[in-house]
This record gives structure tokens, C-alpha cells and sequence, in this order.
């Protein structure tokens, strides 16, 4: 018995991905068995239907046109089942069943960040441009450069010390980012807030005056963009913060919020168990109670005047903190109000899993059918990367590949926000540096890389960014990442940028990854595909039109000979020729002479 299925083969699957409603879909099925049914399952209407395959030299085929939806299918012979297998095809049996996802035929891919370079800015800690105050109750740094404390002296966490960086700041070093490639800054919040992370919203329609004014950031938004530079904020809208005008648990703003009575325009926002003092909160953080999920008002409020303020400010899209603790009504509805100023605007979501078929609270979500995200942090293919050059073993980042090929749609898939370091996460050189994992933050203050460890890290962050950079969606740098920053979880991995003092060999690296994206149309907005793989190399293909990039990546501890059937240089280089070598822990990104 044979069988050959793939869906990432266009000779398999005439779609490779997601398919837009209304597109006639042909499956083919290479084999030698008598007879082949199909089975589909309706993920959203919980229906399976059987579908008869015809009868071909060959093989079997049939053809689909589907609704809107999340499908499943496998192939049924004999009472034998054929599902995807470990190598993504169904030549091993498998219960798993592969997955076809349709989406609306009106949707249309953003423009916002296709093909462009993602840098991400946590505010307070880029750059500071003149000194400032800060409110009583919080604590002044400095010291730039200094550590940032986790646990205050009577041991409770508050996160409420700030460094000063500020929007002058961050004007002042566009230069820096237009030198560097940078053609979108993604910010973490600026809404005035307690805290210097400011995801414990105080005022929605108030930039934190830390960073300045709303002219400060104005002029920031309008400076860059005549440099090419776009700006995208960071929604909060799962919760707010118990200091806030809404909730108002401190007193701070002279209005009455929920917590000071029943009677507040802002009251049913909430949800008390024992009023005031038990009520719903994100994690059970005092600090920062939730948002009732199908609150009407509040997600007027959000959709009418918050996300009109910025998109008037000249920002591009936003990115949905915790967006699956979101309602899908209520994220249709900012997909509705993003889409109003520009079809090229666009919605990020906060997923680290699969958003293509995310089960979040019981419900799967509906993220990627049309109407609601057009981006995501991709958390998966950031994981996938770490094993890989972690573990020397690329099992993950190839079936991670697949998934990801199969499972988006082309221009989605370009639109991906390729993160490897971020506010919540360990920052990349700290991750491949270190030689122990260390949880307890109270004892992080005292982990640091050694200049062995650090250049194992190094080394090892290159190939990542490397990865992220070439082989779809949009690559991010968390700030910092590009000039050696280390740090472990928060606060460590939110240390000031060390002007001065950066690692200018990694710098160099960045850029010249920034440089051959610019440059190569191909890695922008190519079709990806895998060459070759075995444990310790990949090596993949972006092609676009009349132009293909290759590019290898080795964990080997020995340098790989490569031969190719057609003729590469060096991407910047000038001579073509057949044969390579791969060096160890290296990477290669090759021009080819002729697209085929």
C-alpha cells in the first residue's frame, strides 16, 4: 500500500494554507488503495460530512467550496484511517486530522507592517531626554542604567520606580532606528498609569505625563512618519487598574469611581462579589480588576472615543493585551472601528498559541476567519526557534513551519509578528546564555552571564534573529536586543537601554539582517518553502517573482558541505557558484542566479 499527501504540495492541495471563501478547493491523494472517502468536520457547526473521492490515474481527488469556518479532515480506506503524520503527510497512520481553514472572501490583508521591521519599546526605560517628577507614592530613579527592583524594602511588589524615559526620548533617537531598519515602533502602554509598565490603565484619554504631553507624543508620531517610521499602541481592554478614574480604589481622582459607589457611571464595568472590597480581577491581582466581558458601555467607550483619540494621533494600529480574555464581540467591534480610518491598519493579538485555532475559556475563537485579527505575536514560531539552536535539534521549528504554512493564509502569514524577546518574557541572550533556570525573582537580581555564557547567547540569538527576519511575517526587536541587552523575567528584562555601552558586533548583525530584508523582495513578501532538513541544519527557500533567497542554518558542532542543483552567491557577495560551507552554529543567506 502507498500514500502520499501534503498539504503544503500544490500538486495535493491546489491552495497551500487558508483559502478564501468561494475558492474552489481541489484535494489530491496519490495512491495505489482501491477506493477513498474524505471526511470533514465542521469545527463551529460540529457537523462531518463524508465526501466520495473520484477515481484519477493515480490516485483520488475531489473538490471542495466551503463556508467560512474551521475545518478537519482526514481520509478513510477500508476502515483504515490516513491523518497527518509526524512528517505532515499521511504516509503514517495518525489520529490527528489536518486542518483547513476558510476565511471571509471580502478580507483584506493590512499593508501596515507587511514586509517591514517591527521594534518594540517598553517607554520608561528606551531613552530620557530632560529630567521629570513623579507623583507621590512613586519612586523617582536617577540612576539610568541602574537595577530595576522587583520586591520594594517592606517586601510588596508595586513596580512603581521610573527611569524618565520619555516620547522627546524616543524622538531624539529616531535616527537610531532609521539607521537601523526600523520601519514600525510597536510602545508598550502610555496611558497614565501607577505603574512604569502602565498595563494598570488609570486614564484611557491621558498620556502619562513621565513621557510628557500629548504634543510630545504628536510630534514624536508625526517626526517619525516623515522618516517612514509608523507607531502602533498597546490596547488594554481586559482591565484596568484599582488606582485608576474608573475604579478609583485609592482616591486618587476626585470623580467617583466603581469602588466608591454603586451609583458611578462606571459602576457595571465591574464585577463585585461582596461590594467593594471582593471583586473580579485578572489573576487575582488586586490591582487590577476586570472588565465585564460584554460590558456595552465600556466597549463603546473603547471603540467611540479611545481607539479614535490615537488612530487621530496618527497611529497605525493596536495591539490586544490578554486578547483572549476579550468577547469575540468585542474584538469584532475594534476590527470594526480599526478598519474605519484605513483598510491597512491593523489588529495584533496577544496569542501565544495557535491563533488559528485557539480554545481560550471553552470557546474556540474565531480569530483568523476574517473578522477579527490580522496579526498575532508569534509566540509559536519564537519557541520553535529557542529549541531548536537550545536542544540542537529542529524537530520543533519544522513542525512548527508546517503548522504555521498550513494553517494561515499566505498574506496572513507575511503579517505575523515574528517576536523572540519581550516584556513578558526573558530577553534572547539571557535564554541561550545561561546555564540554569532560575523562577524565583527574588534571586534573578543576582543571575549574570558570564563572557563565556554571554557569547554562547550571542551566538545563538544571531541564528534566532536570523530565522525571524527571513523566513515570513514581520520580524520585532524588543529594544535593547540589538546592542547585547541581557535580562531574565521582569523587571530584569526591562532594564535601560545602555546608551554607550553597546555590543556593537551584534548591532552590525541586526543591521545587516535589516539590510538584506530591504533589500530582497523575496524575504519580504516571498513564498516559503523547506529544501532540507535533518537534526541539526534547515535550510528554507523565499522565492518572489524572479528572485529567490536560500537560507541555512546549522546547530552542527562541524562546518556542512553544501552542493546546490543552481547557482548562489553570498547576498551581498558577487560570485555564483554551486558548493558552500555551512560553518558550525552558522548561517548562510544566499542569492540565487536564477529563480526557478
Amino acid at each position: 500500500m502507498e500514500l502520499y499527501f501534503n498539504p503544503l504540495d500544490d500538486a495535493c492541495k491546489s491552495v497551500v494554507g487558508a483559502v478564501r471563501e468561494g475558492t474552489k478547493l481541489k484535494l489530491q491523494v496519490y495512491t495505489d488503495l482501491p477506493s477513498l472517502k474524505l471526511y470533514i468536520a465542521d469545527d463551529f457547526r460540529g457537523v462531518e460530512i463524508a465526501y466520495p473521492m473520484e477515481k484519477t490515474e493515480g490516485g483520488f481527488f475531489a473538490y471542495l467550496n466551503l463556508k467560512v469556518g474551521l475545518y478537519w479532515y482526514h481520509f478513510v480506506s477500508d476502515n483504515v484511517r490516513f491523518g497527518r503524520g509526524d512528517d505532515f503527510t499521511a504516509q503514517k497512520y495518525s489520529f490527528s486530522n489536518y486542518q483547513l481553514t476558510v476565511y471571509r472572501k471580502d478580507y483584506v490583508a493590512p499593508k501596515a507592517i507587511a514586509g517591514g521591521f517591527i521594534y518594540q519599546i517598553f517607554p520608561d526605560r528606551f531613552n530620557k531626554v530632560g529630567d521629570f517628577e513623579v507623583e507621590e507614592g512613586k519612586v523617582k530613579r536617577d540612576d539610568w542604567g541602574g537595577e530595576p527592583t522587583f520586591r520594594s524594602p517592606d517586601g510588596v511588589v508595586r513596580n512603581n520606580e521610573f527611569f524618565g524615559g520619555n516620547f522627546k526620548g524616543i524622538k531624539e533617537k529616531l535616527p537610531y532606528l532609521k539607521e537601523l531598519g526600523v520601519t514600525t515602533v510597536y510602545l508598550n502602554p502610555i496611558v497614565k498609569a501607577y505603574s512604569s509598565h502602565r498595563y494598570d490603565t488609570g486614564d484611557y484619554l491621558a498620556v502619562d505625563p513621565v513621557l510628557g504631553t500629548e504634543d510630545d507624543l504628536k510630534d514624536l508620531i508625526t517626526t517619525a512618519q516623515k522618516m517612514g517610521i509608523t507607531f502602533i499602541f498597546d490596547g488594554v481592554y481586559n482591565h484596568t487598574g484599582a488606582d485608576s478614574l474608573y475604579f478609583n480604589k485609592m482616591g486618587t481622582y476626585k470623580q467617583k469611581g466603581a469602588y466608591n459607589s454603586p451609583t458611578s457611571k462606571f459602576y457595571k464595568w465591574y464585577s463585585f462579589r461582596e461590594y467593594p472590597d471582593k471583586y473580579e480581577s485578572w489573576w487575582d491581582f488586586s490591582t487590577l480588576p476586570s472588565i465585564k466581558k460584554h460590558s456595552a458601555s465600556f466597549q463603546k467607550f473603547i471603540t467611540e472615543v479611545v481607539l479614535k483619540k490615537y488612530y487621530d494621533m496618527g497611529f497605525v494600529g493596536v495591539r490586544l493585551d490578554v486578547v483572549d480574555e476579550l468577547g469575540e464581540e468585542f474584538v469584532v467591534k475594534i476590527k470594526k472601528a480599526t478598519k474605519a480610518y484605513s483598510d491597512d491598519y491593523l489588529v495584533i493579538g496577544e496569542v501565544w498559541e495557535d491563533a488559528t485555532n485557539k480554545i481560550a475559556y471553552g470557546e474556540r475563537r474565531k480569530y483568523y476567519l476574517g473578522n477579527e485579527l490580522d496579526s498575532v505575536m508569534n509566540y509559536p514560531l519564537k519557541d520553535a526557534i529557542v529549541s531548536y539552536l537550545l536542544h540542537a535539534d529542529t524537530a520543533d521549528l519544522i513542525r512548527v513551519f508546517c503548522e504555521q504554512v498550513n494553517n494561515f493564509s499566505f498574506e496572513a502569514l507575511n503579517n505575523l509578528m515574528n517576536v523572540l524577546s519581550t516584556h513578558d518574557t526573558a530577553r534572547l541572550i539571557t535564554v541561550f546564555g545561561r546555564d540554569r533556570v532560575v523562577m524565583n525573582k527574588d534571586l534573578l537580581k543576582y543571575e549574570r552571564l558570564d563572557k563565556e555564557q554571554y557569547e554562547r547567547g550571542k551566538r545563538w540569538a544571531k541564528l534566532a534573529y536570523a530565522i525571524a527576519f527571513t523566513c515570513y511575517g514581520v520580524p520585532s526587536v524588543y529594544y535593547g536586543d540589538e546592542v547585547g541587552l541581557t535580562g531574565d523575567l521582569d523587571p530584569y528584562n526591562r532594564r535601560c537601554f545602555p546608551w554607550g555601552k553597546e555590543d556593537t558586533d551584534m548591532l552590525d548583525f541586526i543591521k545587516y539582517l535589516a539590510k538584506v530584508r530591504a533589500e530582497s523582495d523575496a524575504v519580504k513578501f516571498g513564498k516559503f518553502d523547506l529544501v532540507y532538513f535533518d537534526r541539526y541544519v534547515v535550510i528554507y527557500s523565499k522565492t518572489y517573482k524572479k528572485e529567490q533567497v536560500v537560507v541555512a542554518v546549522s546547530r552542527k558542532d562541524a562546518a556542512t558541505r553544501l552542493t546546490f542543483e543552481n547557482e548562489y552567491k553570498e547576498f551581498f557577495g558577487s560570485t555564483y557558484k554551486k558548493e558552500f560551507e555551512l560553518p558550525s552554529d552558522g548561517l548562510l543567506i544566499l542569492k540565487a542566479k536564477k529563480a526557478r
